[in-house]
């Protein structure tokens, strides 16, 4: 009988630590433990991060084994998140890895975070289960990066537009601090947008050519908005929280839906994708759906549990790197920031 290939993958970018287990290309477990501790500072602290990342990696990690049955020698590599992130918190990921890599005596493979994204949509459970087609565009939405790429293959990516400034995540988290919502604000806004008007506020659109990105002028009108209505009626925003949710949340979506709509034009694929966190997004996912049903487009959206940072993307992406033996040497360090 052919033996199988079993990658544990590791993630450990920002402030989620996270382990899985793939075995031929099937989902066996997909552990996360988040940290609660940013709550009170209005977002990620990257030293408390780091510290909680060592506290948490050992017990997720034998927890994701012990999940998916698969005793630790089985391994036939450990795939980690490289990058990019927070330089502390990939620090950790790293060296673990490297460290069980030393002690199994099993290679490792390095993974790029935002291909690991990408690639989320060949996470399966079943051998049945749909999986993208290439070529095929996805739109990376999360709290660090707005991007459109072309996918060609697992190996070939490019980045046909990105944000100029700030991504389609931190306007949406921004935007609720400014409301007075909790830590992270792009859950909240999410839920209020489906009791409010829509169209309620009109707020800026970018010009920017190309497929490009921005959110800054819309968080800038977003504020202006707000501080000229507080000062004549203070108790505004909390009257108004629905409305001005919803308003905001229809306003990113149809700056993301216009840019995606040139890019699908453009290139003439017949697949469209959306990953990263922001693709939980009520609303994101539906506008998707909604644009790829009146063009006559496939589209693939993500289970909720693979929009935000975790390792079973880790492990696809670590699953089709080894295939190819594209292995990772034990002197490579992780990286903070990097493009596709």
């Amino acid at each position: 009988m052919e033996e199988k290939t079993i990658i544990l993958g590791i993630e450990s970018s920002c402030d989620d630590t996270s382990a899985a287990v793939i075995a031929d290309g099937l989902l066996l477990s997909n552990v996360i433990a988040g940290q609660q501790v940013h709550a009170e500072y209005g977002g990620v602290v990257p030293e408390l991060a780091s510290r909680a990342h060592q506290q948490n990696i050992v017990p997720v990690v034998d927890t994701a084994l012990k999940r998916a049955g698969v005793d630790k020698h089985s391994l036939s590599a450990i795939a980690f998140t490289r990058g990019p992130g927070l330089l502390g918190s990939l620090l950790v990921g790293t060296s673990f890895a490297k460290g069980m890599s030393l002690g199994l005596r099993c290679p490792i493979v390095d993974v790029n975070h935002l291909q690991a994204h990408v690639l989320s949509h060949f996470i399966r459970r079943e051998p049945t289960d749909e999986v993208p087609t290439f070529p095929f565009l996805c739109l990376l939405v999360s709290g660090g990066n707005s991007q459109i790429i072309l996918v060609r293959s697992a190996f070939d990516m490019e980045i046909l537009g990105r944000t100029i400034d700030d991504a389609a995540g931190e306007a949406f988290d921004k935007c609720a601090k400014v409301m007075g919502l909790p830590y992270p604000g792009g859950p909240h806004i999410d839920r209020l947008a489906a009791e409010g008007d829509p169209f309620r506020f009109k707020f800026a659109k970018p010009s920017v050519g190309g497929f490009d990105y921005s959110f800054s002028g819309l968080k800038t009108s977003f504020l202006y908005t707000l501080r000229d209505a507080v000062k004549a009626e203070p108790d505004f925003i909390e009257r108004n929280m629905a409305h001005l949710a919803a308003s905001l949340q229809r306003t990113i979506i149809e700056i993301l839906i216009d840019k995606l709509d040139k890019a699908v034009k453009f290139t003439g694929v017949t697949t469209v994708a959306i990953g990263g966190g922001v693709s939980a997004n009520s609303g994101v996912r539906n506008a998707v759906a909604r644009y790829c049903e009146e063009h006559g487009l496939k589209a693939f959206i993500p289970a909720r549990e693979f929009t935000t940072d975790n390792a079973a993307m880790v492990a696809i992406a670590g699953y089709f790197k080894y295939q190819q033996k594209e292995f990772c040497r034990y002197d490579e360090v992780p990286f903070a920031r990097l493009t596709i």
